[in-house]
This record gives C-alpha cells, sequence and structure tokens, in this order.
C-alpha cells in the first residue's frame, strides 16, 4: 500500500505534537514535512522544521492544519498553487474567511471541521435534530469547558453545535449568535444562543448544548478525555479526503450523516 505523505503544521503546538505521534502508529501515512510560525532550528523525526513555503509543501499529497486563520490562509494559498489537499482543524474563522475557505474549495479538495472527533459530529448530528424537533417554544444555550490556554472563545465545537441548532431551526447561524460569555457560573438562555467558555486547568474538552421551554431541560453533552480521539480523527479526514474532489468537506460527510 502507497503511504500518503503529510505536512503537519503547527507542529510545536499541543495537536500538532498529538498528530506526529498518531502518525507514528499509523502505517497509511508518511511524514514528510513540518512548519510552524515560530522560527526554530529543531528536527523533529529527523525532519527539519520550517516555515510555510512552495518547497516544503510541495513534497506533501495533504496538509493537515491546526493553526490559527492567518497561517491556514498562508497553506491555502501555497496549497491552491501546489493543487494539495488539506484537513483543517484551525478554529476562530470569522464569516469572511468562512467565505475564503469554500472559494479555495473549488480548486482543492479541503475538509474543515471545528472538531474531529467522532462523539463530537454525532453530538451535532443530534442537535440539529432536537432543535429541529422542540420548536420554537424551547430556547438554546451552549456551553464549553477547555484548558486554561486555549486563546480563542466560543470554541470552534461550540460554533459547530451552534450551527447546528440553527440548522435545526432553518435559520442563518450568524443572525442567531448572541452573548459570549467567559468563565461565568451561569449564563442566560435568549431567543438567540448565548455561549459560556470556562478555561481553566488541563481540561481536553467538555461541550454541553440545553434546550428549556421553561417547564423542561433537555441536554446534550460531551466529554474529551484523550487528545488522540482528534488526532486520530484528522488522519481518518486525511485518508478520506484523498479520494475526493475539489470541494468543501466535513466530518459529516466522511460519517455519512444524512
Amino acid at each position: 500500500m502507497k503511504k500518503i505523505n503529510i505536512c503537519i503544521t503547527g507542529c510545536l503546538g499541543r495537536m500538532g505534537q498529538q498528530i506526529i505521534k498518531s502518525v507514528r502508529s499509523d502505517k497509511r501515512f508518511k511524514l514528510v514535512a513540518l512548519t510552524d510560525i515560530k522560527k526554530i532550528n529543531k528536527k523533529i523525526n529527523g525532519i527539519k522544521i520550517t516555515q510555510n513555503n512552495i518547497v516544503t509543501l510541495k513534497k506533501t499529497n495533504l496538509i493537515i492544519d491546526f493553526t490559527i486563520p492567518k497561517c491556514t490562509f498562508e497553506i491555502l494559498k501555497i496549497a491552491s498553487q501546489l493543487n494539495k489537499r488539506v484537513v483543517i482543524g484551525t478554529t476562530g474563522f470569522t464569516k469572511k474567511e468562512e467565505d475564503l475557505i469554500k472559494k479555495y474549495s473549488k480548486k482543492i479538495p479541503i475538509l474543515k471541521a471545528g472538531n474531529m472527533s467522532l462523539g463530537i459530529n454525532l453530538l451535532m448530528y443530534l442537535t440539529e435534530i432536537a432543535s429541529s424537533s422542540l420548536g420554537k417554544n424551547f430556547l438554546s444555550k451552549i456551553s464549553e469547558t477547555h484548558h486554561k490556554f486555549k486563546k480563542d472563545y466560543p470554541s470552534g465545537t461550540a460554533l459547530m453545535l451552534g450551527t447546528g441548532i440553527a440548522i435545526g431551526k432553518k435559520k442563518d447561524f450568524y443572525n442567531l449568535i448572541g452573548k459570549k460569555y467567559l468563565n461565568k457560573k451561569k449564563f442566560p438562555y435568549a431567543n438567540k444562543i448565548n455561549f459560556n467558555s470556562i478555561r481553566k486547568g488541563k481540561i481536553i474538552g467538555e461541550h454541553e448544548v440545553k434546550f428549556s421551554s421553561g417547564k423542561e431541560i433537555i441536554t446534550l453533552n460531551h466529554e474529551a478525555f484523550d487528545r488522540a480521539l482528534y488526532s486520530e480523527g484528522a488522519l481518518s479526514a486525511a485518508d478520506w479526503l484523498m479520494k475526493k474532489k475539489p470541494g468543501l468537506y466535513s466530518m459529516r460527510d466522511l460519517m455519512n450523516f444524512k
């Protein structure tokens, strides 16, 4: 079986390091390039860490990107020139940036997910069903907890779940975004979707969606205990994307949810 040559961007970050570990035990892939925004004279697995450039990315079949939006667009610009596939796990994009990713996907295959976990993507699917089934009498809100080093909030996963609520209501998600709280013990329901983000300790990821009619509350939640579930999901996404034509895909497509 011919291995897939991959590049990991943001290789010095938490997810970058985790993906490197997962690649070592996955026979489908060969790690051929590593990049990071930091200039550092270091090698990992005998591979020199560089910054994003055409020479480095030319030898890859696919790029896995867990960085920041600015870096992601550096990658997409080069990948579109070289016709390389990209798996995006980066979060924190604006609506304008989301639209730009869609434009790049017309030329190259891109799989983008705010969370690569099988369980989280199932949770989003269930959130859509609940939102559609419960109707207008139920208000919703989303809470998430991550380690103290995570900078963006709400998390990309929380925004995914908010999108699930919007899809269920057949409304535009950006018109449903309510208030964004940080480290609140309690926060209210509203006609729009309110978010609360907690940053503490070494928590890998906890997400909760609540629906309330005022007479009852329905809760959907997910807890992650091992960061490997994200890296293994990213590698499954990479393998799946190798067979796809240009377009913008999600874990939902990989999992074949209707």
